[in-house]
């Protein structure tokens, strides 16, 4: 056993040390690198490596950087993960994104652990059941489109998948993303939801009390025991993580503030299937 693993003791991971293992994994496994190859070069243990890349290891700049260096990493992704390595661990952390946080290290990591997922956006359906058609109207991106059906799949179809409950304020059901049969399309989708065991999708009506819980975009995960529930936020070119009890705890009362607005999951199904059939006779 090396000196380092020897004195460094293990830890519970936090959401900000399980982002920086995930950036990791994916640049050994860029390089091609099984993890015995890596620590045979490096003179570590399987169970350093393994502690860095799951994120339960504190660990130096200076090990991240030779792990960074031996996988011959592009420019962009070492300054990328150097500069999450530096960062104080304080429970918020903000990743930049253009236009969409589908592609972020830190969503894709938490959301394969997530055993329960809470979603709410004010004015459109959450991008967990977004139809492909809606998502290129909303964000005028076929790629971009086609990576959140994806990332959907990586969610909704894995066989451990999260129970996943996603509030819908009826101006999103209202309001005409791209055009009519986009928005029959979209609103079928979310009836189809409905049907399955693990997926729970709630109204809120228009009629319902005003409350600053519906004025922003909100998501919790939680997870199994002993990892802490993440809470994060959207903006138009930014995310924010939280995983500081204060913080997810605001946002788990927000996610109490939409329930108890929420109309009950058969009646918020009429209600959809209400303006689906809107939609498809060219009525609203």
């Amino acid at each position: 056993m090396d000196t380092d693993e020897k004195t460094t003791q293990t830890r519970l991971s936090t959401a900000h040390s399980r982002e920086l293992g995930e950036e990791l994994r994916r640049i050994r496994h860029a390089a091609g690198l099984s993890s015995s190859e890596i620590v045979a070069s490096l003179g570590w243990s399987l169970g350093k490596l393994s502690k860095l890349e799951t994120g339960s290891r504190s660990t130096s700049t200076w090990d991240i950087a030779i792990l960074v260096g031996r996988c011959a990493a592009d420019k962009t992704t070492r300054d990328r993960v150097m500069a999450i390595a530096h960062e104080p661990n304080t429970g918020t952390f903000t990743r930049s994104h253009r236009g969409s946080p589908d592609t972020l290290t830190a969503l894709a990591v938490h959301e394969r652990l997530a055993c329960a997922v809470v979603a709410y956006e004010p004015l459109t359906v959450p991008a967990l059941a977004q139809t492909e058609s809606y998502a290129h109207a909303l964000t005028g991106d076929r790629n971009l489109a086609a990576v959140r059906v994806a990332r959907q799949d990586r969610l909704l179809r894995r066989h451990n998948r999260p129970h996943t409950t996603l509030y819908v304020h009826e101006t999103a059901l209202r309001l005409v993303i791209g055009n009519r049969i986009v928005m029959r399309d979209q609103l079928l989708h979310l009836t189809l939801l409905l049907g399955q065991p693990d997926v729970t999708v709630q109204v809120i009506p228009m009629t319902a009390p005003a409350h600053p819980a519906l004025r922003h975009h909100a998501t919790v995960l939680t997870f199994a025991a002993p990892l802490s529930p993440l809470a994060y936020s959207e903006s138009g070119l930014a995310t924010v993580f939280h995983d500081h009890p204060d913080a997810v705890e605001h946002y788990q009362r927000r996610m109490h503030e939409l329930h108890a607005r929420a109309l009950p999951a058969a009646q918020s199904g009429k209600v959809i299937a209400h303006w689906a059939n809107a939609y498809d006779k060219g009525i609203r």
